[in-house]
C-alpha cells in the first residue's frame, strides 16, 4: 500500500513509541496539576494524539517530506510548575493565546528567514548534541537490564554487517521476544480500551495567565522545539517550508486548545527517526514513515489515555535501547557535519557541549543559547575573506 517498506513501518512505530514513552508522563502531571477530570483527560490525549498524525499527515504527504510534527515537551514542563491553582478555563485561554502567536509566526515568515541564517556547522552540532544522550541511554540502559540491551546490540551488529535494511526491526523483534519470553513486560498494569470523546472547555483570557502562561509556552515551544525541528530536517539534506510547517501546527493547536491540545510544533528527535537513512535509503520517499508514524498517531490518540498504558508495560532500556540504535547513523552525521569545516569546527564544538550541557537560562532551554553561542564563537573566529 502507498509503496510503504517494513522500514517506514518500524521507523513510524518507534516514533511513535518513543515520542509518548519520553514524554507523557510529563502530561499527565499537567493534566493532574489542573485537576482535570478523567473524561478531561481523556480529551487531552484525544487531542494531542490527532493533533500530531493529522498535522504530520498534511505536512508530509503535501511536501513529501519526513516532516513529524510533536507536543511542545518543554511546554509540558512548564505548563506543570504554572498551572498550579489556575482554573482549567484561563489555561485554555493560555493555549489558545499561544497559538494565535505560532500561527500569526508561520504566516508572517519572519521565522524562516531567521532559519536560513543558521550555519550549517552549527545547525548539525545543536542537532548532534539534542540527539546525543538518546545514543547514552544505550549504554546506561546496560546497568538496569545488560543481558536485554547487549542481546539487542549484538542484533544491531549482526544486521548492520549481514541485513543493513532490516538492522533496526530484527533489534526491537528481538528485544520484543526476549521481553516477552522472560516476563519483562509489566502485566500488572489494566488496561481499558475505549474511544476518546472530546470534551470542549470554554476559553477564559486574563492578562496574568496570558503573559505568565501563555507567552512563555510559545517562546519555549519555539526556541526549544521548532528550532531543532527545523535543523533536523536541514541536517538531513531537506529544504523544509518553515513558515508553511509552523502555520499548519498553530492552526492545528487553534482548533484542539479547547480540548486539551496545547501546542503542536515540528519534531526534531522523533523526526531524526524517520528523515534518517534507517528509514528508507532513498530520502524522497522518507516522507511515508512520517505517514505510518501519523496514522499510529491518530489511532493513539482515538483510544485515549487507555493506550498510554500499554507503552507503560514495556522495560525502559527496550525502548531507549531500540531508539538509540535507531539515531546512531543520524548522531554520527550531524557530528561529522559540525565539525567537517577547520574554519567552523571550535563554533560547532561550542554548540555541541552547550547543547549537551542542557543549560536553562529565563526560561530558554539548551538548543536556542546553543546557537547563541556558537554564532558568537564563529564571528569572533572564522576568518573573513
Amino acid at each position: 500500500m502507498f509503496g510503504l517498506k517494513l522500514s517506514h513501518l518500524v521507523a513510524g512505530a518507534v516514533a511513535v513509541l518513543l515520542g509518548y514513552t519520553s514524554s507523557v508522563a510529563i502530561i499527565f502531571q499537567a493534566i493532574d496539576v489542573l485537576g482535570a477530570t478523567q473524561a478531561q483527560a481523556n480529551s487531552w490525549m484525544l487531542a494531542l494524539g490527532l493533533g500530531m498524525g493529522i498535522s504530520g499527515l498534511v505536512l508530509s504527504l503535501r511536501y513529501k517530506m519526513p516532516i513529524l510534527t510533536a507536543w511542545s515537551t518543554p511546554g509540558a514542563a512548564l505548563l506543570v510548575i504554572s498551572l498550579d491553582g489556575v482554573p482549567m478555563a484561563q489555561a485554555i485561554g493560555a493555549f489558545v493565546f499561544c497559538a494565535v502567536l505560532l500561527t500569526l509566526t508561520g504566516l508572517t515568515g519572519w521565522f524562516e528567514k531567521l532559519s536560513h541564517l543558521i550555519p550549517d556547522a552549527l545547525g548539525n552540532a545543536m542537532l548532534a548534541g539534542i540527539l546525543f544522550r538518546f545514543g547514552l541511554e544505550i549504554f546506561t540502559s546496560m546497568e538496569d537490564n545488560l543481558i536485554l540491551v547487549a542481546l539487542m546490540c549484538a542484533t544491531y551488529l549482526a544486521g548492520r554487517r549481514f541485513f543493513a535494511r532490516f538492522a533496526i526491526p530484527m533489534v526491537l523483534l528481538v528485544g520484543i521476544v526476549f521481553c516477552a519470553l522472560t516476563g519483562a513486560f509489566d502485566t500488572t498494569q489494566h488496561v481499558n480500551f475505549e474511544i476518546a470523546k472530546p470534551v470542549f472547555v470554554m476559553p477564559e483570557f486574563t492578562l496574568a495567565t496570558l503573559i505568565g502562561i501563555g507567552l512563555p509556552l510559545y517562546i519555549v515551544t519555539m526556541t526549544s522545539q521548532n528550532v531543532p525541528g527545523v535543523v533536523t530536517l536541514k541536517a538531513a539534506g531537506y529544504e523544509p517550508p518553515v513558515s508553511s510547517a509552523i502555520t499548519v501546527t498553530g492552526l492545528t493547536s487553534l482548533i484542539l486548545a479547547p480540548f486539551g491540545g496545547y501546542a503542536f510544533n515540528l519534531a526534531a528527535i522523533t523526526a531524526a527517526i524517520c528523515a534518517g537513512p534507517e528509514a528508507d535509503d532513498t530520502p524522497a520517499t522518507r516522507y511515508k514513515a512520517v505517514v505510518v508514524a501519523g496514522v499510529l498517531y491518530s489511532i493513539v490518540g482515538l483510544l485515549g489515555a487507555a493506550v498510554i498504558s500499554l507503552f507503560v508495560i514495556a522495560p525502559k532500556a527496550l525502548v531507549v535501547t531500540v531508539a538509540g540504535l535507531a539515531l546512531l547513523n543520524t548522531i554520527a552525521a550531524s557530528l561529522t557535519g559540525a565539525l567537517k569545516d577547520p574554519d567552523q569546527r571550535e563554533a560547532g564544538l561550542v554548540t555541541f557541549m552547550t547543547t549537551v550541557s542542557g543549560i536553562s537560562f529565563f526560561g530558554i532551554g539548551a538548543p536556542l543559547w546553543a546557537l547563541v553561542f556558537g554564532g558568537v564563537t564563529s564571528l569572533v573566529l572564522t576568518r573573513k575573506a
